[in-house]
């Protein structure tokens, strides 16, 4: 083993030929290896999905925040934007999103029950503190969904909504 070993460390003991393909083949492989390098860092430089996923979680860490919660407000500002528009089915989208995100957020927290409903009847007031409220909330979202003649007026979305966040506050979803 040990003549195997001196005889690849030792260039002068390889003949001639296997010496110029074994400088080649180092040649090769370290320009491959540069440009395996500049695709990957090419890769990573333009991806900016993957770029600024890093950022938010790395952002998200060193705040102490909760993982998703900058993404969560951003879901947020968006919705409380549509109140802004003057339009009563804004509104009512309004309502309806603030609810689909209270049902993903509910998920996040550990809830596998497949309705919203039966997550706010396993939801206990030492997870969420405004739990009745919601249920009211609640209410406005399902006459806004079922009853197609539920007039919704600016105030009362405002009302709905300031539950909505608050129970965002409450779970740390939002800051």
């Amino acid at each position: 083993m040990e003549e195997i070993i001196s005889y690849l460390l030792s260039p002068e003991t390889i003949p001639q030929p296997f010496n110029d393909i074994i400088e080649i083949s180092q040649i090769v492989f370290i320009v491959l290896s540069i440009v395996f390098l500049g695709v990957i860092i090419f890769v990573l430089l333009v991806s900016q999905r993957l770029n600024l996923r890093f950022f938010e979680e790395a952002s998200e860490f060193l705040s102490f925040k909760p993982q998703g919660s900058s993404k969560l407000l951003k879901e947020w500002k968006k919705i409380e934007k549509k109140l802004d528009s003057g339009l009563e089915s804004e509104y009512k989208l309004a309502i309806i999103e603030a609810d689909m995100m209270l049902d993903k957020t509910l998920e996040r927290i550990g809830h596998s029950e497949k309705t919203i409903e039966e997550k706010l009847e396993k939801t206990t007031s030492s997870e969420l503190e405004n739990i009745d409220e919601i249920k009211e909330a609640r209410k406005t979202r399902n006459n806004v969904v079922y009853d197609p003649d539920y007039q919704l007026t600016l105030e009362k979305a405002r009302e709905t909504l300031k539950v909505y966040e608050r129970t965002f506050r409450n779970l740390s979803a939002i800051s």
